[in-house]
């Protein structure tokens, strides 16, 4: 039976979540999770720069056959929205430069593949995590728990139609 390799990754400029999970068959099995940090008082260009040569040698390291992030959504802090935007463009440059496919998930899209209702509460995706990955502890801060999430959902909602396919084989992202 073939394994895949996914990358979740939740963006964010102070913390990016990174998870790398195995599916062989319906099963999950955790490779690594972690989080690239970057401190508050550290210019914005030299927070990207980091996030992207973190990522990229975590990519690297992992060989992801798949990489999913969460979709940016709407804060109501504008400057933070650019700043995580910024973040998830670094991300997916690194994703392309390795020639990595990408796919993108709404925090609902997540907890609908993970528990079946898209309104699920944090710690239910959490203990979710920990229980299907064998993990002596919900992973922390948060956004590594959502990246393990982020990852199972993709590992969940696999489905290779024509036009994902063609997308894929063009180096494009796959929504």
């Amino acid at each position: 039976m073939e394994t895949l390799r996914i990358m979740g990754v939740d963006p964010g400029i102070a913390i990016v979540g990174v998870g790398v999970v195995d599916k062989t068959g319906n099963s999950y099995r955790e490779i690594f999770h972690d989080a690239i940090t970057t401190p508050a008082h550290t210019p914005i260009e030299r927070r990207l720069m980091d996030i992207h040569l973190g990522l990229g040698a975590l990519i690297e390291k992992y060989k992801p056959d798949a990489i999913s992030i969460e979709e940016l959504f709407f804060n109501n802090n504008a400057k933070t929205v650019i700043a995580v935007g910024q973040a998830r463009g670094v991300i997916l440059l690194a994703a392309m430069e390795a020639g990595v496919p990408i796919f993108e998930y709404t925090p609902l899209q997540v907890k609908q593949a993970l528990t079946g209702y898209g309104r699920a509460e944090k710690k239910q995706i959490q203990q979710m995590m920990k229980a299907m990955l064998g993990l002596e502890s919900i992973p922390k801060p948060d956004d590594v728990a959502d990246a393990l999430a982020i990852a199972v959902c993709h590992g969940n909602s696999i489905r290779f139609n024509q036009s994902a396919l063609s997308t894929l084989m063009k180096g494009g992202i796959v929504k």
